[in-house]
């Protein structure tokens, strides 16, 4: 029996993440995602009522007309976390395949949610719980299981099929983060035990493979620190603050929350998608925010609050959306002066977030700083660790799962060759036994291990 690995889309760009596993004649899709970059899309960007055929031709989702030609039946479309890249596509291309939808409970709310939104397709999927450390029978050749692991979103994880042929596993997002306050370290320990059972290809992230600086990811514990360091000087001495974050990153967003919860500051978490993500966070006892913390999304209700803001800054602290500077988003809007709350001398902006490395996030991003620092704010970008494993991290993967193959996915050209780089210092050969892909090409491994 064959194994097949189609690498539909994610495999040319950090985005818009979609592979299909095909065992035998069966078909598991893993992740149906969208490019962030294309039509200058963000947390807060609404996609609902635009086509799934021009959103394809725009390059934004995966283009999936080229499942028509797979010879097999999708079994399951499975989903390990629920960030836009990898579920912002679901509404948009699930009804075309007569399967489950599988993921966490976290992430399968947030799926729930964006095919409720959906204004152009009909989406009846079924929607199937697997928590972490769980399995489930896919097929009578193909049993899904779910490992814990650590990401920037809570109950992440990686995925394995177990097959005749071997295990196959799916790991697009994750780190090595022990320290977490949300979620547990990753299950080392069954990590090991799948690479003694016989891994027969590691299809995996590669989006920090080829930075150098820093080669094993820090913890939220650093991150969380560094918060405090820059947090509670202003918080004691009453001065106005805004933070923003990614909205996703309810790891990050509970950390504020505990640091602001030492001062006797009302939060006001603001944005479209603040209220999406944290709002069922919190509903699901996941978030765990103080009484006088509340969340506001729609437009007349952010307003309103800026407005109760601006009249006594010094009793709120901010969290906001906006922190790559994208123009229509809140803190961009904030230091453009189209918001009932204005920047002053000497107010605190903690960006709690890298720049995205593209253009225009970066051109964005230094406009919106450049106005902020010129309306007298004071700006602290440095309060962040990452959410995805750095290089050593991933050699700890490689040599904890001992696979067969390695098929580099999620990133450009120059980040699939840096971990195809990486993995021959640890014995593979390109050719051989590491497969790079682009978009559209699949990979088949003939008689498994």
């Amino acid at each position: 029996m064959s194994v097949e690995v189609i690498a539909v889309g994610g495999y040319e760009e950090v985005g818009k993440n979609m592979t299909a596993v095909k065992v035998g004649d069966d078909v598991v899709i893993f992740d149906m995602g969208i490019h962030l970059d294309r039509l200058h899309i963000h947390e807060d960007t609404d996609i609902s009522r635009m086509h799934s055929l021009d959103l394809i031709e725009r390059g934004v989702i995966p283009d999936d007309t080229l499942m028509k030609d797979v010879d097999g039946k999708v079994r399951a479309i499975v989903f390990t976390h629920g960030h836009l890249d990898h579920i912002g596509a679901v509404a948009k291309l699930a009804h075309r395949y007569e399967a489950p939808i599988i993921a966490t409970p976290y992430t399968l709310a947030l799926i729930e949610r964006t095919i409720k939104g959906e204004k152009k397709f009909k989406v009846s999927n079924q929607l199937q719980v697997l928590n972490s450390g769980e399995k489930c029978q896919i097929s009578p050749d193909i049993t899904l299981e779910f490992i814990n692991a650590t990401h920037s979103i809570p109950q992440a994880v990686m995925a394995a099929l177990h097959t005749s042929e071997g295990i196959i596993v799916y790991a697009n997002d994750f780190k090595f983060d022990n320290h977490q306050k949300i979620s547990s370290p990753p299950d080392y320990s069954r990590l090991r035990e799948l690479g003694r059972k016989g891994v027969l290809a590691l299809i995996v992230e590669t989006t920090r493979a080829a930075e150098l600086q820093e080669v094993k990811t820090h913890s939220e514990k650093v991150a969380k620190m560094v918060l405090e360091d820059i947090m509670l000087g202003p918080l004691e001495e009453k001065e106005s603050m805004v933070v923003t974050t990614f909205s996703s990153h309810i790891e990050r967003i509970q950390a504020i929350s505990d640091i602001a919860s030492q001062s006797d500051r009302q939060m006001l978490l603001l944005g479209r998608s603040m209220e999406r993500y944290c709002s069922l966070a919190e509903s699901m006892g996941i978030l765990k925010l103080p009484p006088t913390a509340s969340i506001y999304g729609s437009p007349k209700s952010v307003n309103k609050a800026l407005s109760r803001a601006e009249d006594k800054r010094e009793d709120y602290l901010l969290i906001t959306t906006g922190h790559q500077g994208e123009p229509d988003a809140l803190l961009p809007r904030i230091a453009n002066a189209k918001t009932q709350f204005n920047i002053q001398r000497g107010d605190n902006v903690v960006i709690s977030a890298p720049v995205i490395p593209n253009p225009m996030n970066i051109a964005n991003r230094n406009l919106m700083e450049r106005r902020l620092i010129s309306s007298g704010a004071r700006i602290y970008s440095n309060a962040h660790v990452s959410g995805h494993a750095g290089r050593e991290d991933h050699r700890d993967f490689i040599r904890m799962l001992n696979p067969v193959h390695i098929i580099p996915a999620h990133g450009d050209l120059h980040m699939l060759s840096a971990y195809a780089e990486l993995a021959e210092e640890e014995g593979y050969k390109m050719g051989n036994d590491i497969h790079v892909l682009r978009n559209g090409q699949a990979q088949v491994f003939d008689g498994g291990i």
